[in-house]
């Protein structure tokens, strides 16, 4: 039990660290092979802090744990949304002035209600699956589009700028991006690890151990990615992060878990609890963000509302693991 514990531990800030090494170096190697802005900003930086979910449930599903996986997909969006926006716009109100984000809040919604109606019937099948990461391959194809056409937007401003601030050679950015990724490895193999061990040790199930403890620590490079750029001024890729994030978590990270290893059956709580949160939350996030206005404000009171509701769920989840 110790040993899991420290392995948890010790596979976080080996996650964090790795998340963080790997995304600089994609989005400076970007740079190098001349790929705009903007693009880089939706691509690299907001696809890119998703790669611990991707890495750590692809690590559950063949291990033999689907539900860890899943849990880790829909537990990380709520934490994108209810802990992180909420903290971060408790702490500083968040302007969203990008076209683009506001385009993709909606979509984002229309992914979540896809993938419950998939996952409706208690299983998730390879064919399923293979819809999901087509759907991925869809959206990649949307946002390149995107970015080509919304040239100027306050987000390749604010990518712009990001660059900038981390610029480096070449060279160093393919050895941040190889080794970022191999740790990556490492740190989600390790992890799982850990929290199977100690959902075991405790009787408690994948699914809370995915929902809670892996989907929290596989956001934290989101937390801090918002944090920093909320404080820079850099308000819609706050957000952007966590949109891009979480429209990856739906299609990719559900699907390769999928692929991988298709579950037959799994937990009813998924729909009912997790999954009915979840889209609250999506659909809470794309009201308050509405604006007929060019600006819409996630201010301090909803940014409130977000975090209390994040904290509801969480006491939700102990009552049931108490029960």
């Amino acid at each position: 039990m110790t040993l899991a514990l420290l392995a948890i531990i010790g596979g976080f800030v080996l996650l964090i660290w790795s998340a963080d090494r790997f995304v600089e170096g994609a989005a400076a190697t970007a740079k190098h092979l001349g790929m705009p802005s903007l693009l880089i900003g939706m691509v690299v930086v907001g696809f890119g802090t998703s790669a611990p979910e991707m890495v750590v449930s692809a690590m559950a599903s063949l291990d033999g744990n689907p539900d860890l996986a899943l849990g880790n997909a829909i537990g990380s969006n709520i934490v994108n949304i209810g802990l992180i926006l909420g903290i971060t716009a408790v702490l500083a109100p968040i302007s969203v002035h990008s076209n683009i984000v506001r385009k993709e809040l909606p979509l984002l919604t229309l992914i979540g209600a896809v993938v419950g109606f998939i996952l409706w019937d208690g299983a998730l099948s390879r064919f399923e699956s293979l819809l999901l990461l087509g759907g991925f391959v869809g959206l990649v194809g949307w946002t390149i589009f995107m970015a080509l056409r919304a040239r100027g937007d306050n987000l390749e401003v604010e990518t712009d700028q990001l660059l900038t601030a981390h610029a480096m050679p070449i060279k160093k950015a393919l050895f941040w991006l190889v080794l970022g990724l191999i740790a990556l490895i490492i740190s989600s193999r390790i992890l799982v690890w850990g929290a199977v061990t100690v959902a075991q040790a405790l009787g408690v199930s994948d699914l809370i151990i995915g929902l809670t403890i892996v989907a929290f620590g596989t956001s934290l490079p989101e937390l801090a990615a918002s944090i920093i750029a909320v404080r820079r001024g850099e308000h819609d890729i706050a957000i952007g992060n966590v949109v891009g994030s979480n429209m990856f978590n739906l299609l990719a990270v559900i699907g390769i878990a999928g692929l991988i290893n298709p579950v037959s059956a799994f937990p009813a709580d998924i729909i009912s609890r997790d999954w009915a949160t979840m889209m609250l939350m999506t659909v809470g996030l794309l009201v308050m963000t509405f604006s007929l206005h060019k600006v819409g404000q996630l201010n301090r009171l909803k940014g409130g509302i977000l975090l209390m509701s994040f904290v509801a769920y969480n006491a939700w989840l102990l009552l049931t693991v108490m029960s």
